[in-house]
């Protein structure tokens, strides 16, 4: 009975120990981020001295350059940059449209969406048509649709707390609507902006043609949600609207770029790794500053942190930066290929691709047990307001990457205001809030801490 008295005081005694040092660990993890990390300069500079880094761009291969520079002035155990090929697209000049109600011309505000094929030299014409969705889109059929813009005005969900079930429930207007309307003898498609508030920003993302041939390609934009609202209510006063644009959008060959990695070797088990990473390149209308500028920094903060406070990981920590995820993906894609050839085993892998925000928690992908352990965490980060833990998806750069046994994350911010500058011209430096941003490197930092410490089941 003394024994199994003195065991359980024993483990009682050790729990209470892990639990007040990984207390510590935590407030000297959020001081020195609130106090002293290079996170928000490192973003002025990718903002403000590079500015957009759509892939294939001269502002993608300076944000490579300096990204990688910055890595190597923090001691790390190694930095390199990892080879993928990827899209070269080309806007052009600037987008024009007009609503051509009876003798008016009111101009509206687009933006070509990445990968569209360009109007003819002087523009485009034609009657337009608005539809809510794809299924609509298919009831109406070549009949109604042929020759003339296909206008998709289905709006993001307003009452979903979680906006990112908003964008899921309408992109596929975006991604998928060109190809369709195409199969029914379209001419075009506008596409409402994804943005929750009204504004005259339009925002522009990827879109896909899919299998169809060359020759059925036809040119999509996105028009603001201003836009949007106007010329649904000049469609319900005049069916017979009709609608211009022009853009001078170019798709070219695939061209050279580059993942930027630095990694600090683990002490104890180097061939277990932990990815913590965001995707460098950004859409060409801003810097990018929240999509994924802000990502970007927060993960060089955690090898940042870690290398200020001494702290020497057991597993290996690895800091990607993946080029090419707003078109196409092939960082992502390239890394995992290069892991499987290299036989490399991950064990866990955070992205932060989410904007800029006040961090709320973490979106989990991993089996029951290893979920249980991870909400034993969950008062530690309480403190720190962090309190929401769910499965869900968490990423799509480290989305492809498989491994033995692996768990994913991904930073959950506050998502309300996201949403107004995803993909947007206003996606800037000036909306990024300083202390957000170094609570979301923080809140990763202390993340990979713990899976440091304790591993997985």
């Amino acid at each position: 009975m003394k024994k199994l008295l003195f065991g359980v005081a024993f483990f009682i005694t050790v729990s209470g120990f892990a639990q007040s040092k990984d207390e510590q660990m935590l407030k000297d993890i959020y001081t020195s981020a609130l106090t002293d990390s290079k996170c928000y300069a490192w973003l002025d500079d990718l903002s403000n001295k590079i500015g957009q880094r759509l892939s294939g761009s001269v502002g993608a291969e300076k944000g490579v350059v300096y990204t990688k520079q910055q890595l190597e002035t923090l001691g790390l155990d190694k930095v390199y940059l990892q080879e993928v090929m990827v899209p070269k697209w080309v806007r052009g000049e600037k987008e024009t449209a007009y609503i051509l109600d009876k003798k008016s011309k009111i101009s509206v505000p687009i933006c070509a969406l990445g990968g569209s094929v360009a109007t003819p030299k002087n523009g485009l014409t034609a009657e337009i048509i608005e539809v809510q969705s794809l299924e609509e889109l298919e009831t109406l059929g070549e009949a109604k649709i042929k020759g003339k813009i296909v206008f998709y005005n289905r709006p993001m969900e307003p009452e979903n707390i979680e906006t990112f079930k908003s964008y899921g429930h309408c992109v596929d207007q975006r991604y998928a609507g060109a190809k369709e309307a195409a199969k029914f003898g379209a001419v075009a498609t506008i596409v409402r902006s994804m943005n929750l508030r009204l504004d005259d920003f339009p925002h522009t993302g990827t879109q896909s043609y899919g299998d169809l041939p060359k020759e059925k390609y036809i040119p999509t934009a996105a028009i603001s949600t201003n836009g949007a609202e106007l010329l649904s209510q000049k469609l319900k006063e005049n069916s017979k609207l009709q609608f211009y644009f022009k853009q001078s959008c170019q798709q070219y060959d695939d061209v050279l770029s580059y993942n930027v990695i630095g990694e600090i070797t683990g002490s104890v088990h180097p061939e277990k790794i932990m990815v913590v990473g965001g995707h460098l390149d950004s859409w060409d209308l801003a810097d990018g500053s929240h999509d994924d500028g802000a990502g970007c920094v927060q993960s060089m903060a955690v090898v940042e942190l870690f290398k200020k406070l001494n702290y020497k990981p057991k597993n290996t920590i690895r800091v990607v930066l993946f080029m090419n995820e707003e078109n196409g993906g092939k960082g992502g894609k390239r890394y995992q290929e290069l892991s499987q050839t290299n036989k490399e085993n991950h064990i866990f892998a955070l992205e932060s691709d989410a904007g800029g925000f006040t961090p709320r928690g973490f979106f989990f992908e991993c089996d029951d047990h290893n979920f249980d352990k991870i909400m034993n965490w969950k008062t530690l980060f309480e403190p720190y307001l962090i309190h929401s833990f769910v499965k869900g998806g968490t990423g799509s750069d480290i989305s492809p990457l498989t491994s033995a046994k692996i768990v994913k994350a991904g930073l959950k911010p506050d998502s309300q205001r996201y949403f107004d500058y995803h993909h947007a011209a206003n996606d800037t430096f000036d909306a990024i809030n300083k202390r957000e941003l170094e609570l979301g490197a923080a809140t990763m930092t202390a993340l990979v801490y713990l899976f440091d410490q304790y591993g997985i089941d």
